[in-house]
């Protein structure tokens, strides 16, 4: 790997920076990158101490988080969801004849991503595309990977020897978000069918909230996507073209309103996140003469645990406080749709299509194949070393 390139740790294609890649290139293996999750009672508090590294988090404000991992055993459902996805797009590689092993490695549970960049270079596997378990732009759900694969290669000693280029932000891939389509459909054609008008109906599309300064330094530095960048528009594109295409299916749902909330904020009082919360906006709701909600994860690629406990548990009961009909939508995870989508990304980019033709459901799309210098900045700590993307 070439440390004077535009773009670290990158493969010949990518090397140099541009936004698309215009060279074909050839790939040993796949990197599923996810979050991780506990996997008992005693990984609780170590996990989140991992994801809180660096950030200050009291003992007891870990405890508070730790109760919703305890319900359930310990047991995040992440993991298992990460190695049935990976199952899924292992068998559909192999239905198109492609020849690619999958590693998968976390962020911060194990395996870890240093684990998985090990198996790999033990089978000769040098040369990796990443894809990580998130469809949008911002430091938490895109630049964050990037700085864990360069820290997984700098610690393991492969810097120099391994490359990792990252398919790029999936948010608005038809394979993505025609996934959200059938639930959301079926969700408010029941509604309509037990009497509720579609005036009484709305679907929240809710995602996780993260603080207002990185998501206004969500995206390219020099693009104008709004006061919440990158993060925020990109979530009102997909929740729209979802909405469009629950209309296009039944004519007679196309005029039900929609608008995005936010869930799982974890940060100080003091310190502003994206609002409103889903909970907030639900008990408002009665007095918008709402009676049923469908609640769409769109920013969540599976049924993880801010699914399960902020949305299945606190938002469902809220509803049910409030007096509203209420349900909780599916998420991609190892739906075909959602799998054959990452595998026709994973085509796309080895074959190098012309972005012209690469397909996209929303106007800010095709995203980039490597990203822009400066994007996605972490206001906390500034910027580290990165792998797919134009430095710094």
């Amino acid at each position: 790997m070439e440390h004077d390139t535009a773009v670290p740790y990158a493969s010949p294609a990518c090397a140099q920076g541009a936004p698309f890649v215009s060279l074909p290139q050839r790939y040993d293996a796949i990197l599923l990158a996810g979050f991780g999750g506990p996997e008992g009672q005693e990984d609780v508090i170590p996990f989140l101490r991992n994801v809180t590294r660096g950030r200050g988090i009291p003992e007891e404000r870990l405890e508070e988080v730790a109760h919703h991992y305890r319900r359930f055993g310990g047991i995040s459902p992440i993991n298992a969801q990460n190695r049935a996805l990976k199952a899924a797009i292992e068998r559909e590689l192999a239905t198109r004849d492609i020849d690619l092993p999958v590693y998968w490695g976390n962020r911060n549970w194990a395996p870890y991503l240093a684990d998985a960049v090990r198996e790999a270079d033990a089978a000769g596997h040098h040369r990796l595309l990443a894809l990580a378990t998130s469809a949008y732009s911002s430091f938490s759900s895109c630049r964050q990977y990037r700085e864990d694969f360069a820290r997984s290669l700098e610690e393991t000693g492969l810097a120099e020897t391994m490359t990792i280029d990252k398919i790029r932000q999936f948010f608005d891939h038809p394979g993505f978000v025609d996934s959200f389509v059938p639930s959301v459909l079926s969700a408010l054609q029941a509604f309509r069918d037990a009497g509720t008008h579609v005036e009484h109906m709305r679907v929240l599309f809710t995602t996780h909230s993260i603080p207002v300064a990185d998501a206004q330094r969500s995206g390219p530095r020099d693009a104008d996507l709004g006061p919440g960048g990158a993060y925020e528009a990109q979530h009102l594109a997909v929740a729209a073209a979802v909405m469009s295409r629950v209309g296009d299916q039944d004519a007679t749902l196309k005029d039900v309103s929609w608008e995005l909330v936010y869930q799982s904020r974890s940060g100080p009082a003091a310190q502003p996140w994206l609002e409103p919360d889903v909970c907030d906006r639900i008990a408002e709701l009665p007095g918008e003469s709402v009676e049923a909600i469908a609640i769409s994860p769109i920013g969540f690629v599976s049924d993880h645990m801010e699914v399960l406990w902020d949305l299945d548990t606190e938002a469902l009961e809220a509803a049910s406080d409030a007096g509203l009909r209420a349900v909780r939508t599916d998420t991609p995870g190892t739906a075909h749709t959602h799998v054959a989508g990452i595998v026709d990304l994973i085509e796309e980019r080895m074959a190098a299509v012309d972005p012209s033709d690469r397909p996209a459901v929303t106007t800010l799309g095709p995203w980039f194949d490597v990203c822009r210098s400066g994007c996605c900045e972490n206001v906390r700590a500034g910027f580290k070393r990165a792998a797919a993307g134009v430095a710094p």
